[in-house]
């Protein structure tokens, strides 16, 4: 599809549950499903009766270090049941890429953890350790705060005689317990900076992991449900899919509002409960305050006028109507419209702190 006829002016609504309106919900883990290794509230219940409907889970993660068995024992301890074959990771997308590229049975120099060499095995390739091992190919995956400074000189050896590099991913920080921490995009900047190379990736929001998790699921209708822009929502744009954005992770309302075309989720929702239900309706309406159009949600209409994005409450509407996700949505599409294929870069300062956003 011309990406030209992708611009989203607006979030869609939807009929039904989206748990029945698509086949198979492709989760991002961080921020949606858990955060510093504990449940999200509603997660475990949510993720349970989409379950008990019908609808196939699978995990998708841009972290290469765990292998997917750990992945879905991690996941089973917290409530939600989950086989290896649930989880897509990074480092099987980057392990296809790197073995339609190279000879079966090569070896591949790894800067990382369980889950590349696990995943490269998997595709009849051997991890190796050392530039001198004579490697096919450098594959480099975050692997965690033990990772030695030694394996980026191995990688650097190996890239100067001109042996191709690929990562896993290229996301610059990590979430953890204590906080942000630098993730496997940091450790690419340093081999990118000592070699002037540049590696193949094939993370989110990219199409090789978009791939894998289609060829992995058969998903026929698939959703895609994130808490980044940046890896989760433009992964669903470039795969030509819808998107559900949580915000239980790093997105704010701010963030949103200002998102351009590729960042700009099909739906909004607090959490995971937002899988359960359907999705209200945005319409245009008119404004008797704005010269532009003005978008309407729930008890909230929403327009840009005198430099601002504007919230006003609609003539009608029921305290239960007048939510808070009823004014984001009507805001997001008051700022989209605006914004048409750019950013919206106007102030929304005064609607979202009425939402207390």
């Amino acid at each position: 599809m011309d990406r030209a006829n992708r611009v989203r002016v607006r979030p869609e609504g939807s009929a039904t549950a989206l748990s029945e309106a698509y086949d198979t919900a492709l989760l991002d883990l961080d921020g949606v499903v858990y955060a510093g290794g504990s449940a999200i509230a509603h997660a475990v219940e949510s993720l349970g009766a989409a379950r008990a409907g019908g609808m196939h889970l699978a995990y998708v993660t841009n972290n290469a270090l765990r292998t997917p068995r750990t992945v879905a024992d991690h996941l089973t301890e917290l409530g939600v049941p989950a086989v290896a074959d649930d989880v897509i990771t990074s480092a099987q997308a980057v392990a296809r890429l790197i073995a339609e590229q190279v000879p079966a049975g090569a070896g591949v120099l790894v800067v990382g953890g369980d889950g590349l060499r696990v995943a490269l095995r998997e595709r009849g390739l051997v991890p190796v350790e050392s530039a001198d091992d004579d490697p096919a190919a450098v594959v480099q995956g975050y692997g965690g705060p033990e990772l030695a400074w030694g394996r980026f000189a191995e990688a650097c050896y190996a890239i100067a005689r001109g042996v191709p590099w690929f990562a896993s991913n290229t996301d610059l920080t990590i979430p953890g317990a204590r906080g942000i921490a630098p993730g496997n995009g940091a450790a690419v900047e340093v081999v990118r900076i000592a070699t002037g190379a540049e590696p193949q990736v094939a993370g989110k929001p990219l199409p090789p992991m978009h791939r894998e998790t289609i060829l992995r699921t058969g998903a026929r209708r698939p959703l895609v449900v994130g808490d980044r822009l940046d890896t989760d929502i433009e992964g669903a744009f470039n795969g030509g899919v819808d998107s559900l954005l949580v915000l239980t992770g790093v997105t704010d309302a701010a963030q949103l509002l200002a998102a351009p075309p590729e960042h700009r989720p099909t739906y909004v929702d607090a959490d995971l409960r937002g899988l359960l239900t359907g999705q209200p309706e945005v319409t245009a309406v008119e404004s008797v305050e704005s010269v532009e159009e003005a978008f309407a949600c729930g008890g909230w209409a929403a327009s840009v006028g005198d430099g601002l994005v504007r919230l006003e409450e609609r003539s009608g509407g029921t305290e239960s109507e007048g939510t808070v996700l009823d004014g984001l949505r009507a805001l997001c599409a008051a700022a989209w419209h605006y914004a048409g294929d750019g950013v919206c870069g106007l102030d929304a300062g005064k609607a979202l702190a009425r939402l207390g956003l």
